[in-house]
C-alpha cells in the first residue's frame, strides 16, 4: 500500500473490471478496510472512506457487506481461521510441548504483522455490538485454550517447568498481541526475524532446567508448510 494512503492499484482495479469475480472484489474491500482501520482506527473509518479509497460508490459496497462491523468481523474470521490452521499443523507435526509453544509464538507473531491481524488486535471492543463482541470473545478463547493445552503438554512431557498454564498463556498472548501496536512494515527487522526472536525469548522462561542447572535449548522455529 502506498505511503500516501491511496488504495493500491490491485484493490481498486478489482472494481474497475466487470470481469472480476465477486470473491476478488470482496477481498479488495477487506484489504482496503483493514488498511484504513490501521490508518484512521476502526471508530473513525466510515463506509464512505472505504468506498472512496476503492473509487466506487457506497451502495456498491452493500453487495458485499451490510455494514462496517461485518467487514471487521470478516477480517477477524480470516485472521483466526489462519491461526487455527496453524495450530492444527503444530499439534500434528511438532514434538514436545515446548516446541509447540515456540511454533505457536512464531506463527502468531507473524499474523500480528499483517494488516488483518494488526487491525483486529488494535480494536476497541467497546465499538462492537453485543453479538459481535461475543463472537470475537469466542475466537479468543479458542486460541487461548489451544495455547494452554500446549503448555500443559510441555509440563507433562518435562520440556516445560511446572507453572500455571493460564498465567503463562496470558503472559505470552499479551506480549505477542502488543506487536501490532509497535510493528512497522518498513522497520529495520523483517517480520520473520521478529517472530523468531519472540519465540526464543518467550520460551526461555518456560524451558525446564536440566539437572546440572543448564537450560534446555530452544531451537529456532521455522514457518510451517
Amino acid at each position: 500500500m502506498p505511503k500516501d494512503g491511496a488504495a493500491s492499484p490491485s484493490h481498486w482495479k478489482a472494481f474497475a473490471s466487470r470481469r472480476r469475480d465477486p470473491a476478488t472484489k470482496r477481498e479488495a474491500v477487506l484489504q482496503t478496510a483493514a488498511h484504513l482501520f490501521l490508518e484512521k482506527s476502526y471508530g473513525r473509518t466510515s463506509l464512505n472512506d472505504v468506498a472512496e479509497r476503492l473509487n466506487i460508490t457506497k451502495p456498491a459496497l452493500y453487495h458485499y457487506f451490510r455494514n462496517k462491523e461485518e467487514i471487521l468481523l470478516e477480517c477477524y474470521r480470516l485472521g483466526t481461521g489462519l491461526i487455527e490452521e496453524i495450530l492444527n499443523e503444530i499439534a500434528l507435526h511438532c514434538g514436545t510441548g515446548l516446541e509447540k509453544v515456540a511454533a505457536f509464538i512464531y506463527s502468531y507473531a507473524n499474523v500480528m504483522t499483517v494488516n488483518f491481524g494488526r487491525c483486529v488486535m488494535r480494536l476497541d471492543e467497546g465499538d462492537l455490538s453485543s453479538e459481535a463482541f461475543a463472537e470475537v470473545r469466542t475466537y479468543k478463547r479458542k486460541i487461548d485454550r489451544r495455547l494452554r493445552s500446549f503448555i500443559q503438554e510441555g509440563i507433562e512431557d518435562g520440556s516445560i517447568t511446572p507453572c500455571d498454564p493460564k498465567i503463562a498463556a496470558f503472559s505470552i498472548a499479551g506480549a505477542v498481541n502488543w506487536i501490532c501496536i509497535w510493528y512497522e512494515p518498513e522497520g529495520e527487522l523483517p517480520a520473520e526475524e521478529i517472530a523468531s526472536q519472540f519465540a526464543r525469548t518467550l520460551t526461555q522462561g518456560l524451558a525446564r532446567t536440566t539437572t546440572n542447572g543448564g537450560e534446555r535449548e530452544v531451537s529456532r522455529q521455522e514457518p510451517l508448510p
